[in-house]
């Protein structure tokens, strides 16, 4: 069996996490844009509603859609049981079931290299949007109806940040506090050694590496939250944004990569706004609308 057909890809156009249903289609056309599997695939059916109309269920917007969609996922893995897992979502929620899998199966083996604008270690009663959650119930903390899908809880040591800027107080103490490695983005645009440094002392054998395409600035990039036309300028002011560029992202995982194996990646956060804009537009037009 080859290498490739070993491995699952996971589509999951959830939205709910982020509580953003633009986060749907921009899964859905990063699925469309991505190199032909040569593997099994499989997608995650997720309940849409371009209105979002969700409400916070005990400390978690759309719980009641949320947890399902975690559960199909599990089980799609579990039908597979695949060496390594590609994940094309959706907001950064969708990486919980497959990176668990993952920590199951491969143990202290396994790192977390989580490149991304912000360190995902909310809980509940932080914030209502589950997909700021992710890491920390990925570490075994925050709402049971998240870390239930984890039986075997990452160490703080076996994750390493690449991008993570600007992060609020209660992110800054909790990554102090957990001694949690982080490569800024300074150092990605010069010389990045603290990765290889991390999957040397940490004895990383294998690694999924979670990609929220929110760690690209803003000005390099479009298809991102903080470029969203449809509200104010100063909507997101005080929230990180990415500092850098494609180009960044590649070398962050190429370095990665030429030190230790790749057995998952996660790919989140897309929100194509001239081509969803494009969309309703068509929609619109005699005989290509309803």
């Amino acid at each position: 069996m080859s290498e490739q057909s070993k491995t699952l890809r996971l589509h999951i156009p959830q939205w709910q996490g982020g509580n953003h249903p633009a986060y749907h289609f921009g899964a859905q056309l990063l699925a469309w844009l991505a190199p032909k599997a040569k593997g099994p695939v499989e997608e995650v059916e997720v309940a849409f509603d371009q209105n979002g109309n969700l409400e916070n269920e005990n400390g978690i917007v759309g719980r009641s859609q949320i947890i399902p969609q975690l559960e199909q996922a599990r089980a799609l893995i579990n039908k597979h049981q695949p060496e390594s897992l590609v994940v094309l979502g959706g907001d950064c929620l969708v990486d919980l079931a497959p990176f668990a899998y993952l920590q199951q199966k491969y143990q202290d083996d396994l790192g977390i290299l989580w490149v991304d604008a912000h360190p995902d270690i909310m809980t509940s009663n932080e914030f209502e949007h589950s997909h700021a959650s992710v890491l920390r119930a990925l570490m075994g903390e925050g709402d049971s109806d998240l870390t239930q899908f984890v039986t075997t809880p990452i160490k703080a040591n076996k994750v390493m940040y690449a991008g993570v800027n600007n992060e609020s107080e209660f992110e800054a103490n909790f990554l102090a506090e957990k001694q949690m490695r982080v490569c800024r983005p300074d150092e990605i645009k010069s010389q990045i050694t603290s990765i290889q440094k991390w999957i040397e002392e940490e004895q990383i054998k294998v690694l999924a590496i979670h990609l929220d395409l929110d760690v690209i600035s803003a000005t390099s990039f479009g298809s991102l939250l903080f470029n969203n036309p449809h509200v104010p300028a100063n909507a997101y002011e005080g929230i990180a944004q990415g500092q850098i560029t494609m180009d960044d992202v590649v070398k962050v995982i190429g370095i990665a990569s030429e030190h230790t194996k790749v057995v998952g990646i996660g790919v989140a956060e897309h929100l194509p706004w001239d081509s969803l804009n494009l969309k309703h537009m068509l929609e619109k037009l005699p005989l290509l609308g309803e």
